[in-house]
């Protein structure tokens, strides 16, 4: 009997790499390890005009992926907007978000849709697509909390969460408390990397960051770290490998994530499995599904550097807590494995 063909839907923004493509290049890999037949489908998406938006839309409804090379393909599974806009007979959605800027980030500054007719109109056009294409599927899933009571929220679908494994799950190990809090991922504004580097500004320790990654607000972040005198101990790392990740991981004194309203946050998990406790906020979404005030890390006000400053250093001078709030975080996440989340994608 030849294997289940299975097409992983995903729409890329060229050029932009983040945990959304690290769970689709995962699933796949986990897939194809399994036996099973695994292509991803992907369409370049970018959202410059309203036009724009409902083209991208468009393009995935009108896309056929019921067979290709006269083979059946007998599975979609899609995964953020508008991908799962896709007809199948045998859709299954992992929704990592939607276009989170006519949901929960409207009326905020990081969405750009305004309260003019011609927005209300896209916004109501996207909610009843989104309400009506999930509807479509034979199962839908979610990778937090957090994103199932969004969408629970704006369209009333229910969704069961299925916490997606970090790519080096196996990798990550407990090492050494170093001098230095790391942060990683892509430096986007909704990461919020500012936040450290002003809480550098008030700590009394001479514990240091190194923030790995790249994008849009390295230099603002370069800038900022020397307009408060802090740029001797903030090392701005670039893109970084798989192997010295790990190991970044593994040295840290703690770990500093405090997105807005994150969807998931691999970084937690990843920080979790290496031992490390973790600093973030209390409005940062997916990652309160994880990090728990005084027990495997802290939880602070996202307008307080003095109070993450204060963590910062406590968990500097206390590496016996921190290596106790960091074996706390790892015994919370050992059961996030791909097991699970393949039986459900494909029961």
């Amino acid at each position: 009997m030849s294997a289940e063909r299975i097409c992983i839907c995903d729409a890329q923004v060229p050029f932009v790499r983040g945990g959304a493509e690290m769970l689709r290049d995962s699933l796949r890999d986990e897939l194809t390890r399994r036996g099973f037949e695994v292509d991803v489908v992907t369409m370049p998406y970018h959202w410059p005009t309203r036009v724009d938006v409902l083209k991208g839309c468009l393009a995935w409804r009108l896309i056929d992926l019921t067979e290709a090379s006269r083979k059946r393909i007998d599975r979609v599974i899609a995964t953020r907007f508008p991908s799962y806009l896709v007809k199948h007979p045998n859709k299954v959605v992992w929704l990592v978000h939607q276009l989170r800027q006519v949901y929960d980030l409207l009326g905020t500054s990081y969405s750009d849709f305004a309260d003019t007719p011609r927005d209300r109109e896209v916004i109501a056009m996207v909610r009843d697509m989104d309400r009506r294409t999930l509807n479509e599927a034979r199962g839908v899933f979610a990778i937090s909390r957090n994103v199932a009571e969004r969408l629970k929220r704006g369209n009333e679908v229910e969704a069961e969460v299925l916490y997606p494994p970090p790519r080096l799950d196996a990798c990550y190990r407990p090492g050494d408390f170093g001098d230095y809090v790391f942060a990683i991922g892509r430096l986007d504004i909704m990461k919020r990397c500012d936040l450290l580097i002003h809480a550098l500004k008030h700590t009394t320790t001479p514990v240091r960051c190194r923030i790995a990654g790249s994008g849009p607000e390295r230099e603002p972040l370069a800038e900022l770290a020397a307009r408060l005198g802090v740029a001797e101990r903030v090392d701005l790392m670039g893109w970084v490998d798989d192997r010295e990740a790990v190991e970044l991981f593994a040295g840290a004194c703690s770990v500093f994530f405090a997105p807005y309203d994150e969807d998931y946050g691999y970084v937690t998990v990843e920080a979790f499995k290496a031992g490390k406790p973790v600093i973030t906020t209390a409005d940062a979404g997916g990652v309160l599904e994880f990090v728990e005030d005084g027990v495997n890390g802290f939880v602070c006000a996202p307008d307080s550097p003095r109070e993450i400053a204060a963590r910062l250093d406590r968990l500097f001078l206390d590496r016996e807590e921190a290596r106790a709030l960091g074996a706390a975080g790892r015994a919370s996440v050992q059961s996030i494995g791909w097991d699970r989340v393949v039986a459900r994608l494909l029961s």
